[in-house]
C-alpha cells in the first residue's frame, strides 16, 4: 500500500489490519510498529524501496498522491510519474493485481493541473498490462481530514462562502476505503473497470444543501453565498503571498472547484452485489464534527 500515512490510506490501513491481512506499507517517516504490518521506508522516487514494498504482494493499493503543488510538475511528479514507478516495480517482481485510486478530477484534464496529471496516470495504469481497477472518488470527508476542515470552521461562525452553482458528490472515507479492500481481494468483476463511488445520494449535493448539512453537523444555522470565481481567483493569489508554496487555497484548485458537476456517473458506479455505502452523509458528518472536537481542530 502507498499513502498509508496519509487521510485515505490511514483508513484503508486500519480496516485491512483488522481483518486480519498482512500489509506492506510505503513511509517517507519512521512509525510505530504494528502486528501484521511491515513498513518500507521511502517514497516513490525510490525505486529499492519500491521493489520491497511489492515484493511477494498478492494485490496494490496505491493511493500516494499529490493534491496541492505549486505548479505542472509538482503534480506530474507526485501522481504520474508516481503512478508509473508502482507499475514498473509490480512488472519486475510480477505482481499482477493493482487498485488505482484517481480522482473525478481526471475526467476533465484540461481545467486543472491536478486533473491533467491524475488523469495521465490512469492512462499508465490502463496501459500497464496489469490486472487493473481505477477507483475516483469525489470529495471525501471523515475524522482525520484536512482538506474539508476549513468549512466546518466556517459553518461553526454561521457564514459560509462555496463556489457558485453547481453541484457535487461526497463519500465517507471508512466506505471508500472498504471499497478499496474489496477490490484488492476480488478481481473478477472489477478488472479493467473505472468506478466512481459516492454516498448514493441520487444527482449529489447541491453546493448549498450540502453546506446546510455541515452547518446541522455543527449544530448552527449556517448562510451560505455562492462566490463568484474572480473572487476565489482573489483569494487564491492572497493566499500565495501569505502562505508561500504552502497556500491551501490556488488558482489551480479555484478552477476545479468552481466546476459545475462533479457528481458521479451512474454508469460508473460499482456493482451493487460487489459495494454499497454504509454511512449515510448526515451521520457521517455529524460524527466527523464529534472527531473535530475532541482533536480540539473545531
Amino acid at each position: 500500500m502507498t499513502g498509508a500515512t496519509g487521510f485515505v490510506g490511514a483508513e484503508t490501513l486500519d480496516q485491512a489490519l483488522a481483518a486480519g491481512l498482512q500489509v506492506n506499507a510505503l513511509t517517507r517517516r519512521a512509525q510505530p510498529p504494528r502486528a501484521h504490518l511491515k513498513w518500507v521506508p521511502g517514497s516513490l522516487d525510490d525505486t529499492a524501496a519500491l521493489d520491497t514494498l511489492v515484493r511477494d504482494a498478492d494485490a496494490v493499493i496505491h493511493i500516494a498522491g499529490v493534491v496541492n503543488a505549486p505548479d505542472r510538475e509538482g503534480f506530474e511528479a507526485g501522481n504520474a510519474r508516481g503512478t508509473m514507478a508502482v507499475v514498473d516495480a509490480m512488472r519486475k517482481r510480477g505482481v499482477r493485481r493493482l487498485v488505482h485510486v484517481s480522482s473525478l478530477a481526471a475526467r476533465e484534464p484540461g481545467m486543472s493541473d491536478y486533473g491533467w496529471s491524475k488523469e495521465l496516470a490512469e492512462r499508465h495504469v490502463k496501459a500497464s498490462g496489469l490486472d487493473w481497477t481505477i477507483v475516483r472518488p469525489p470529495a471525501i470527508y471523515g475524522p482525520n481530514d484536512q482538506e474539508m476542515l476549513e468549512l466546518f470552521r466556517m459553518a461553526k461562525r454561521g457564514i459560509m462562502l462555496l463556489p457558485p452553482g453547481g453541484r457535487l458528490s461526497v463519500i465517507h472515507v471508512a466506505d471508500l476505503s472498504r471499497l478499496l479492500l474489496t477490490l484488492a481481494c476480488e478481481k473478477e468483476q472489477s478488472q479493467t473497470r473505472t468506478y466512481e463511488a459516492d454516498d448514493a445520494t441520487p444527482g449529489g449535493w447541491d453546493h448549498q444543501e450540502f453546506g446546510q448539512a455541515i452547518g446541522r453537523a455543527v449544530g448552527r444555522n449556517v448562510r451560505t453565498f455562492a462566490t463568484p470565481q474572480w473572487l476565489l481567483a482573489t483569494g487564491a493569489r492572497l493566499d500565495r503571498l501569505v502562505r508561500g508554496r504552502n497556500a491551501k487555497l490556488t488558482p489551480d484548485r479555484v478552477d476545479y472547484f468552481c466546476h459545475p458537476d462533479w457528481v458521479v456517473a451512474k454508469r460508473k458506479q460499482p456493482p451493487k452485489r460487489l459495494w454499497t455505502p454504509q454511512i449515510p452523509t448526515e451521520e457521517g458528518l455529524k460524527a466527523t464534527v464529534e472527531a473535530y472536537r475532541a482533536k480540539g481542530w473545531l
